[in-house]
């Protein structure tokens, strides 16, 4: 089942051990507003999103793809981060593909951005 944006910010705000009071004041709005950000009771659009990264010091688009099963399955019983590169084996030829479709979608967003800013 896939988390809403919500849940997403809540658990990346833990995971980093930052209060709800602390995200709030550097977002600027109050403690109460931040929580309902948490509990999706409000909804936000990119730019809240972009402003909650940087407080977070990740790209917005982790944020949004966020999968705390990604963190907790790449992470043996001590703590330390397995390479999940190494893990898996993946040819490096599959790797690259992976990364050209990447940078290929990320034109993509980005164009269509363009496009929805040009219509608004």
């Amino acid at each position: 089942m896939s988390k809403n944006i919500g849940e997403k910010i809540r658990q990346i705000r833990e995971l980093k051990g930052f209060s709800q009071e602390y995200i709030s004041n550097k977002l600027g709005i109050s403690q109460r507003a931040y929580s309902k950000i948490e509990r999706n009771e409000i909804k936000i659009d990119w730019n809240k999103i972009t402003d909650i990264s940087e407080v977070f010091g990740i790209d917005p688009m982790e944020l949004v793809s966020f999968d705390d099963n990604l963190v907790f399955n790449n992470c043996t019983q001590s703590g330390k981060f397995i390479n999940s590169q190494a893990t898996l084996n993946l040819p490096e030829k599959l790797i690259e593909q992976y990364e050209a479709r990447i940078k290929e979608l990320e034109k993509e967003v980005s164009f269509l951005r363009k496009m929805i800013e040009k219509m608004s």
